[in-house]
């Protein structure tokens, strides 16, 4: 169940910012741009070597700012985050779309609560692919929230700045799972974290879980266990063990 409840008034468009790191998604970012609201700012920190940036600014000249800059996704989820002014920063992939209503359920959302800091929502799929383990990954995330541990998805994680600026925004050591671990210092500084499945996004490329979707399971819980009870040693936290590789960015 989610922690939210609702208020009209509670959340204007122009004060949430989408941040996204691309790297030759030319063939995703169509469905992506189409599914945003024109009112949310959008920030791209691109390493394409494609004509993914050059598509974007197409596709959406108004309220998009495209940065190039060659680095992994934990950086450029942080550098995008530098140069957004919102008081929300909205967290996503190019390879998912937003829920038709996604952007009408987040107006609606109460977050007036000074000390809500994070909230995070869920990801399915449309197309019925991989369909259990979308249903098992949500299940695991209402779950874990219901004893206190979010287990975010950074497709779909939305931060008030101020508690992103608290807890030093993300773990730049980090190369995958760098969503999860900033809820949970998000959460450890005092904030409110909350699980909102009404905001739904729906992932279109499913090349990491083609490779084995147990294995992606098991990576996951693995190593987002040991991180949670800090219990990687620094020399690890660099590696993505294996999460990356032979995998098309």
């Amino acid at each position: 169940m989610s922690c939210l409840s609702y208020n009209p008034k509670a959340v204007d468009l122009s004060e949430v910012t989408v941040l996204v790191p691309t790297r030759n998604e030319a063939h995703n970012v169509g469905r992506f741009i189409a599914s945003l609201h024109p009112a949310v700012p959008l920030i791209v920190v691109d390493s394409s070597t494609d004509e993914t940036p050059e598509l974007i600014q197409r596709l959406r000249p108004e309220r998009t700012t495209i940065i190039r800059e060659r680095c992994n996704v934990t950086v450029a989820r942080q550098l995008g985050a530098a140069h957004a002014q919102s008081e929300w920063l909205l967290f996503t992939d190019a390879d998912v779309t937003f829920a038709p209503d996604y952007f009408s359920h987040l107006t609606s959302l109460d977050a007036t609560d000074a000390r809500l800091g994070l909230i995070f929502g869920a990801k399915d799929t449309l197309d019925g692919s991989y369909n259990l383990y979308h249903r098992l990954f949500e299940l695991g995330q209402r779950a874990l929230s219901w004893v206190g541990v979010p287990a975010a998805t950074g497709s779909n994680l939305l931060v008030r700045r101020s508690a992103f600026q608290h807890v030093g925004g993300f773990d730049l050591q980090l190369t995958c799972n760098e969503d999860s671990e900033i809820a949970w210092r998000v959460k450890r500084a005092g904030c409110r974290v909350c699980f909102a499945p009404m905001l739904r996004v729906y992932s279109h490329d499913h090349r990491r879980l083609r490779r084995g979707a147990m294995r992606k399971l098991l990576h996951s819980v693995a190593r987002c266990t040991l991180l949670y009870f800090n219990l990687v040693p620094a020399r690890w936290r660099v590696s993505d063990w294996g999460y990356w590789s032979s995998t098309p960015r």
